[in-house]
């Protein structure tokens, strides 16, 4: 695939170019090319993945159900700045966990919010 655009730039290019010329400017195209398709396919959707995250951080509240990323599942009965506090079990432990650590929102009305919303 390579020789392809070694062709490509050496049947395009100016007269008076070398080959060793071309070869080098249809590489650094070649390293662009890499580089925009490595945006798109990594970089761009953990972008993405991040600000939901966060999103749905910053919309919790108290009697959400939650995971941590340790997989602590409780329900919210305090949130601070950077701290929640959830019960777990049937005991009614409490845990104090930073905000960072919840991965997932099981409690349906953030949804139910939005699909209003947009209607």
């Amino acid at each position: 695939m390579s020789n392809m655009f070694y062709f490509l730039a050496a049947t395009a290019a100016p007269v008076g170019m070398t080959e060793e010329q071309a070869m080098t400017i249809s590489s650094v195209l070649m390293m662009a090319v890499v580089l925009v398709i490595f945006y798109f396919m990594i970089i761009r959707p953990q972008n993405k993945k991040e600000k939901e995250q966060k999103k749905m951080r910053e919309n919790i509240q108290i009697g959400d159900e939650v995971t941590t990323i340790g997989g602590i599942v409780g329900i919210i009965v305090r949130k601070g700045d950077d701290t929640v506090v959830i019960e777990t079990g049937g005991d009614r432990s409490k845990i104090r966990v930073k905000t960072w650590a919840i991965s997932e929102n099981l409690t349906k009305h953030d949804e139910e919010a939005e699909l209003g919303k947009k209607k």
